[in-house]
């Protein structure tokens, strides 16, 4: 599977893992198609992954992964951002078309 987790993406779950995780802990990722927006997600951390879920790494960073989150994810830059309107995880899927060639 081929996802990229940007500098400042990786900083925040390690923040959140730090703060609320023991050392086994990981941060679980569950996506699902979120129409316009590309993809919605839950997350959070997590003592260790549910029946179903993969542990993938990436520079240290632990994730529970279940099977759509992993099909989802392929090619996706996971970005974080602080702004006025949105903070949080967001997702640049280059195989999301806008809504408006539907």
């Amino acid at each position: 599977m081929s996802f990229t987790l940007t500098p400042a993406a990786q900083k925040f779950i390690r923040l959140m893992l730090r703060a609320d995780g023991a050392p086994q802990s990981g941060f679980r990722l569950a996506l699902s198609p979120g129409g316009c927006s590309g993809l919605a997600a839950e997350m959070g951390v997590a003592p260790e992954p549910h029946p179903g879920e993969s542990v993938v790494e990436q520079n240290g960073v632990k994730l529970f992964l279940n099977a759509e989150s992993r099909i989802l994810l392929e090619g996706v830059t996971v970005d974080f951002a602080d702004t006025p309107a949105q903070t949080g995880l967001v997702f640049h899927d280059p195989k999301q078309v806008s809504c408006s060639s539907h």
